[in-house]
């Protein structure tokens, strides 16, 4: 048994201690938010926050966040920054077919927990999920929204 601490709960999975959070996380504790995209920790759809702090879950070994916050989309309205990264996200029509926003969200929410005012080369460095959908655009006037930074012409 692994016992994990996920938004904010005590948890307990009887898994294998390499098993990749992401399976945990859907398979044995029924929580379909954090997406499997391409399982080598590339595309990003797999994002959630360790200690606050953006991880990929697709290759994170389970025993690797024991002990450890593990925070998922699912706990994103209840946090403060969460709230306006998900409101920003709707106010500017982010998500097209949305299968990568969840990913996207906790990418956001993470560049904002450690850098509230981010420049766009911060954004750009911080915000590299992949989309397939192309809207970049759109993401990043959400996240200078909830930063507080003038649109750009």
């Amino acid at each position: 048994m692994i016992e994990l601490t996920i938004n904010g709960q005590k948890r307990r999975v009887d898994a294998e201690s390499d098993t990749p959070l992401l399976w945990v996380l859907r398979d044995d504790l029924g929580m379909m938010g954090t997406k499997y995209g391409c399982g080598v920790a590339q595309c990003g759809a797999c994002s959630v926050l360790v200690d606050g702090s953006v991880m990929r879950s697709c290759v994170t070994p389970v025993e690797a966040v024991a002990g450890r916050k593990v925070t998922t989309v699912e706990a994103m309205e209840k946090d403060p920054v969460g709230a306006k990264v998900v409101e920003a996200w709707v106010k500017h029509q982010v998500p097209q077919c949305g299968y990568c926003q969840s990913g996207q969200v906790m990418a956001a929410t993470s560049l904002l927990k450690q850098n509230a005012k981010p420049s766009d080369a911060d954004v750009e460095a911080a915000m590299v999920n992949l989309c397939r959908c192309g809207t970049y655009n759109a993401i990043k006037a959400a996240v200078r929204d909830v930063a507080g930074l003038e649109k750009k012409a």
